[in-house]
């Protein structure tokens, strides 16, 4: 006889978990799917582990210029192994908390590969017999992977992805790192803060596409001053290795060419969809033709009714924040105590190298290309009183407003501990905050933060110290 729950969820990262245990919550009968360890790729191969990493680069950077601050420190040892070892510490550390919550919340856990069999039914494959249970409702969360290039074979040695450089132990003494997106940047900063010799190829004309022209512009200049050699509008068109050092072809638009050498390569060209064999042909479920991500509406619900999916495997903001707020979306309409859409416009973005960047809504570049009528404000943090003492001027806060009333359309920010601030224009405009009500809410002095009250007021030219 058939198991049967109220919810079964394919796939258990953060997308996953996270409605796993919301369900449990709200009193569901739940089982989640998962062929390798509950978390997914964000706590063992992504944001957490990286993020621990950060934080070491972070520490070795303020030490390196200690003397800035009347503190002299010599003989300074960094030891990247050490880093590495933290790293996973951290993240065995939140994974037995994560596996504590699912336990109290009664989630059922089954271990391997699922696939839909029906609109009702998943099969169970791995290391117990073949199972099959069944469902009232199904979220498919079965994240994505690692995405190569044709011409870089991966060997996990010397051509990495960023799933082997989170245990790499040792540092190659230079790097090409293919992609300037958010993986490509923040590995960028750590290697280079050790002492490698670091290049990147982005084959977009600026670091960070999707962010606003003037902050990737900014993270350029901030890396050219680490020394950091960034060649953006041109990609990788043939490598050779050399007695152990590779000869890498890079050409641009005109065809020009441009060679370059790098003991190891990283590739970090962004992500894939798990949607191979999980039983969506024989579903008919929709998916995108070129990406193959599965089209869902605003309710993340799929073309069949009671299934959805969520997270990197759907057609949305491919973000760990993101699929965790449309796994509870989900959930608390399956359990008829919500009904409002989710709101991609309010997932906001974060990239953790240095300066940081994070970002929500428009840029000032989409704004202008959709014909609104807007209005621009920043405040660099050179005049912020707190990034003064710090020593952590790069950067400054960027609104995109409507010039009328001082909707705020977008927010981009540059600097150190942005990634902090973003959740305070994530809550204004949840709340439908205008630009001066920023200006006018009273922010402790001195903070950071205060960047985004004067960048508020500024919009109606009432900031006070710029």
């Amino acid at each position: 006889m058939l198991e049967n729950f109220d919810l079964l969820i394919l796939g258990g990262g953060p997308g996953g978990y996270v409605a796993a245990i919301r369900a449990g919550q709200l009193g569901l009968k739940v089982a989640v799917i998962e062929k390798e360890a509950i978390g997914g790729t964000c706590l063992h191969h992504g944001c957490i582990p990286s993020k621990a990493l950060i934080r070491n680069a972070d520490v070795l950077s303020l030490i390196q210029k200690s003397e800035t601050f009347g503190i002299k420190v010599d003989h300074i040892q960094p030891d990247f192994g050490a880093a590495i070892d933290r790293s996973q510490e951290v993240l065995q550390k939140l994974y037995r908390g994560v596996l504590h919550l699912m336990k109290k919340n009664q989630v059922s856990i089954f271990k391997g590969f699922g696939k839909l069999i029906s609109k009702s039914q998943i099969e169970i494959t791995g290391e117990n017999p073949v199972q099959v249970v069944s469902g009232d409702h199904i979220i498919i969360a079965t994240g994505s992977r690692v995405r190569s290039l044709p011409n870089l074979p991966i060997d996990g040695q010397r051509i990495i992805t960023s799933d082997d450089a989170l245990l790499r132990k040792t540092l190659p003494q230079s790097v090409l790192i293919v992609g300037g997106g958010a993986i490509g940047v923040e590995f960028a900063y750590v290697y280079s803060v050790y002492g490698v010799e670091v290049s990147i190829a982005e084959m977009a004309p600026c670091l960070l596409p999707m962010e606003d022209h003037e902050v990737s512009t900014t993270l350029l200049r901030s890396f050219k001053k680490r020394k950091i050699n960034v060649q953006c509008g041109k990609q990788v068109t043939a490598i050779e290795d050399v007695n152990g050092l590779f000869s890498v072809q890079l050409k641009d638009a005109n065809g020009a060419v441009e060679t370059l050498s790098a003991q190891m390569i990283l590739v970090a060209v962004g992500r894939a969809p798990n949607v191979e064999n999980i039983g969506l042909e024989t579903l008919g479920i929709t998916q995108e033709p070129a990406s193959g991500l599965i089209h869902v509406n605003q309710q993340m619900q799929t073309n069949i009714n009671k299934i959805y999916a969520i997270g990197d495997v759907s057609n949305r903001p491919a973000l760990a924040h993101g699929a965790m707020a449309q796994g509870v979306s989900v959930v608390e309409r399956i359990a008829g105590i919500a009904q409002t859409s989710h709101r991609p416009d309010l997932i906001p973005s974060a990239v953790y190298c240095h300066p940081q960047v994070a970002s929500l809504g428009l840029t000032e570049q989409a704004a202008r290309e959709q014909g609104l009528d807007i209005k621009i404000a920043k405040f660099p943090f050179s005049a912020n009183g707190k990034a003064i003492a710090l020593g952590e001027t790069e950067g400054f806060v960027k609104i995109v407003a409507n010039k009328i009333n001082g909707e705020i359309l977008g927010a981009h920010l540059i600097g150190t501990d942005v990634t902090e601030l973003i959740g305070e224009f994530v809550l204004g405009k949840t709340l439908e905050a205008t630009s001066a009500e920023f200006g006018q809410a009273i922010h402790p002095h001195p903070t950071l933060s205060e960047a985004v009250m004067e960048a508020g007021g500024a919009i109606f030219n009432q900031a006070i110290h710029f």
